[in-house]
């Protein structure tokens, strides 16, 4: 998703006598309303300023008062995974809108819509190193779709409105429109609709026939095909034609962990994640295929190994709306550019037909995977220190909660976990910062979808490095009745950077002991600092607790939860594909047998 190179404004309409005179900052709130905005999160300062006076008075939109620009865009992020719909964050300039920049550029790696509003200082004085003043729209130039730069008030409602457009049509993502402070508080004629001319920006959702047929054929005459599922079929809200396709074509299928959720994990035909941590059948299944189907997916690092050595004699069909993204790694054999949605009912109708005549034939490829799923079951080791194991305490937050709850992961140890013991059944479940890894990113994602949400359940499944960097958001929780839970899995260290340094650095643990749990010094100690916010807070050390803790907390819904889960340092992430090899690994897995068992 290349981003746009310039920031120009398209001009609006011309002024009619019968429009409404408003100031710039009026028009933002305005629009906001008109595009159906209903929640927004942020921070004033002086060179947003002007839009905050104006929205003091917006009935219909709740604007959440954060104590981080960061945590204002994750919260949107989350509140756009949740949801779907166009998450919002607004900031001031300079380190208001650079505090911005982590949660921007990780929407742009997971096709996040988020819209980020930013003030920025007089136009006068833009270029000359004005008190915070930040070039943020070329800061954010490569990591976004689009940048627009707002000088006159009059281009206000068109500069949102193609911002929303961008940001949710085509492959959704983050656009910025930062709006400097003259144009916030000159008026002009408010125009509405106002005519949105965006040259050069056309997304294809509309697949080519023939390529269509040539992907149907080759299902209808593969082997050992795999239906590889990416973020991209969640994005586009396609999850019933994917289980269409997979049902019509008996072939199995594997989700990424930007994907989980997008197929049931009860499905007889779903073999789980790939990739680095996935599941032995998965990896198999795709690095032995003589078809992948690609859908929404990008073939990154994380999931091909070493991307000469993956899948050597598997065709390749891929599907996205991205352009960009095919054959940007793997060569595709059959490209095809389209809306996931669109493009999986016309491959199902395709494939139905070519069947008619020629069924495929891979009744010996299922047995060959049910016997690797039978010898390979997903589980985990009891600890060697007795301390709990946290893959049993993510494990029994999933069973407990249910599959209709949102669950949002921070990144580490505790993020696979969450994505490889949680069942997930249904998109948009499944939360997490999958393309950038930004840690931080669970408190605030789970805030966000449970304003969006608010009928769930919402978790945030977090590491103690992960939480110490966003648990400031509590206070936001707590002043705004967002009742969130919040599960720290909290093993003392900075977990898979310990893990890598364990099984890589001949276990030289070097800055990743972070002394929050196992003896009796805590800094912090959560369950005072959760305390201290106004949060239902409990520590939990025993199995035998386990269950208790979360029972409490699925009944406390009055205000945030807080559950610091004593874990042991020692459980490790399996399976565990080293990076830069190749996913040729079975004799790998057979090596480390007992990390595949279940634990009795």
């Amino acid at each position: 998703m290349p981003a746009d190179t310039t920031a120009a404004v398209p001009r609006p309409p011309a002024r009619t006598a019968s429009a409404p005179v408003l100031t710039g900052a009026q028009a933002v709130v305005r629009s906001l309303e008109l595009l159906g905005a209903t929640d927004v999160f942020g921070i004033p300062g002086g060179a947003i300023l002007p839009v905050y006076d104006p929205l003091m008075d917006a009935s219909g939109i709740r604007h959440i008062l954060v104590r981080h620009e960061q945590g204002a865009g994750h919260a949107a992020e989350g509140y756009a995974s949740a949801s779907g719909r166009v998450g919002v964050a607004i900031a001031t300039s300079g380190p208001g809108a650079t505090n911005l920049v982590t949660a921007i550029a990780d929407a742009y790696m997971d096709s996040v819509p988020l819209l980020a509003i930013t003030g920025q200082v007089f136009s006068t004085l833009m270029g000359t190193d004005a008190f915070q003043e930040a070039d943020i729209v070329g800061i954010t130039m490569p990591i976004t779709k689009h940048s627009f730069l707002v000088k006159r008030p009059e281009d206000v409602p068109v500069a949102l409105a193609a911002a929303y457009e961008i940001a949710s049509t085509g492959r959704p993502g983050p656009v910025l429109v930062d709006i400097t402070k003259d144009a916030q508080q000159a008026e002009a004629p408010f125009i509405w609709p106002p005519k949105i001319d965006l040259p050069g920006y056309r997304p294809v959702t509309k697949a080519h026939g023939k390529q269509i047929q040539a992907a149907a054929r080759l299902l209808a005459h593969a082997r050992k095909p795999v239906l590889y599922v990416g973020g991209g079929v969640i994005r586009s809200r396609a999850s019933e034609e994917l289980r269409r396709l997979a049902e019509s074509t008996g072939a199995p299928v594997v989700t990424t962990l930007m994907a989980r959720g997008a197929f049931p994990d009860s499905h007889r035909q779903h073999l789980g994640m790939p990739g680095m941590h996935g599941t032995v059948p998965a990896v198999l299944a795709l690095q032995e295929a003589d078809l992948i189907v690609a859908l929404g997916a990008r073939f990154d690092d994380r999931v091909t190994g070493k991307a000469a050595l993956f899948a050597p004699g598997a065709t390749i069909v891929h599907v996205d709306i991205d352009p960009a993204e095919i054959s940007k790694i793997r060569v595709a054999d059959v490209p095809i550019v389209g809306d996931l949605k669109d493009v999986l009912v016309d491959l199902d109708v395709a494939y139905r037909a070519v069947a008619e005549t020629d069924a495929p034939e891979i009744e010996d490829w299922w047995a060959y995977l049910d016997g690797i799923r039978e010898e390979f079951p997903l589980g985990f080791a009891p600890t060697s220190d007795g301390l709990l194991s946290p893959q049993y305490v993510i494990q029994r937050i999933g069973e407990l909660t249910g599959p209709e709850a949102v669950y949002a992961a921070g990144v580490g140890q505790h993020q696979m976990w969450a994505a490889q013991f949680i069942k997930y059944e249904r998109p948009n479940a499944w939360l997490n910062s999958g393309g950038a890894g930004t840690m931080g990113y669970a408190v605030p994602a789970a805030m966000g979808a449970k304003v969006a949400e608010p009928d769930r359940v919402v978790w945030a499944i977090d590491g103690d490095g992960c939480f110490q960097m966003t648990n400031q958001e509590l206070a936001t929780c707590v002043i705004n009745n967002i009742p969130i839970k919040v599960a720290i899995i909290n093993n003392s260290s900075l977990g898979m950077v310990r893990q890598w340094q364990t099984l890589f650095y001949n276990g030289r643990h070097s800055n990743t002991d972070l002394n929050t749990g196992h003896d009796t010094i805590r800094v912090p100690d959560f369950v005072k600092l959760a305390d201290a916010y106004g949060c239902l807070a409990l520590r939990v050390e025993t199995a035998e607790d386990v269950d208790a803790a979360i029972t409490t907390a699925l009944e406390t819904n009055d205000r945030p939860v807080v559950i610091d889960f004593v874990v042991s340092a020692d459980a490790m992430v399996w399976p565990m594909v080293p990076q830069g090899v190749s996913n040729s690994y079975i004799q790998y897995a057979r090596d480390h047998a007992p990390a595949f068992e279940t634990e009795d």
